[in-house]
């Protein structure tokens, strides 16, 4: 088959890549398959009594599993972009993990539990760090909004120009809020940064 000049060849599709992270327990599984348009990858594991004294579970006791390397789901927004999100490990012992994760990222999605809110610091502090654009998304389950945002900002010690969302992350539409909110943030701070 031979291919003349005339027929035009259809661009590769741009693809952007966002990190949902946060604590043990605090919904990046259930985001990342709240929105995916494909079943995610997901490598959740029983928890086990290996363990205890090793996860900290309280505030989630009724949690059965955990994610041992990543979740993976995509959207497509139109044929020319993809977004691919990739959900990290919560626990201390997996955070090696993010280092690989992290090449490429346009940005992260910090999911916060007030009920454990000490949880989400090794991802602020990482992705800080890193120089890597982020948001904090306060996962209200149940429709529960504890704590003000302002109140989570102060407790967090945020910069003020990092977003600050409530959200459900077990709603296809609160979770598509706060990506979108991240992709504005990220092009705020690049159009910033050219002036």
């Amino acid at each position: 088959m031979s291919y003349g000049s005339s027929e035009r060849r259809r661009p590769a599709p741009v693809a952007l890549k966002i990190l949902v992270a946060g604590g043990f327990g605090v919904g990046k599984t259930t985001m990342v398959g709240a929105v995916s348009e494909i079943m995610p990858l997901r490598t959740e594991e029983q928890l086990t009594d290996a363990g205890v004294g090793v996860d900290d579970v309280a505030g989630v006791e009724e949690k059965t599993t955990t994610t041992v390397a990543l979740d993976f789901g995509r959207i497509t927004i139109n044929e020319r972009l993809v977004v691919y999100l990739f959900g990290t490990p919560g626990q201390k012992r997996f955070w090696y993990l993010w280092e690989d994760l992290a090449i490429g990222a346009l940005g992260a999605v910090v999911l916060a539990d007030t009920r454990r809110l000490a949880d989400c610091f090794p991802s602020l502090d990482y992705f800080e760090e890193l120089g890597l654009p982020f948001l904090v998304a306060v996962n209200c389950f149940d429709g529960r909004q504890i704590h003000t945002s302002d109140a989570v900002r102060r407790a967090l010690d945020l910069d003020p120009m990092v977003p600050i969302l409530l959200c459900d992350a077990r709603e296809r539409n609160s979770a598509r809020d706060v990506l979108v909110a991240l992709v504005e943030h990220v092009r705020d701070l690049r159009l910033a940064t050219r002036r």
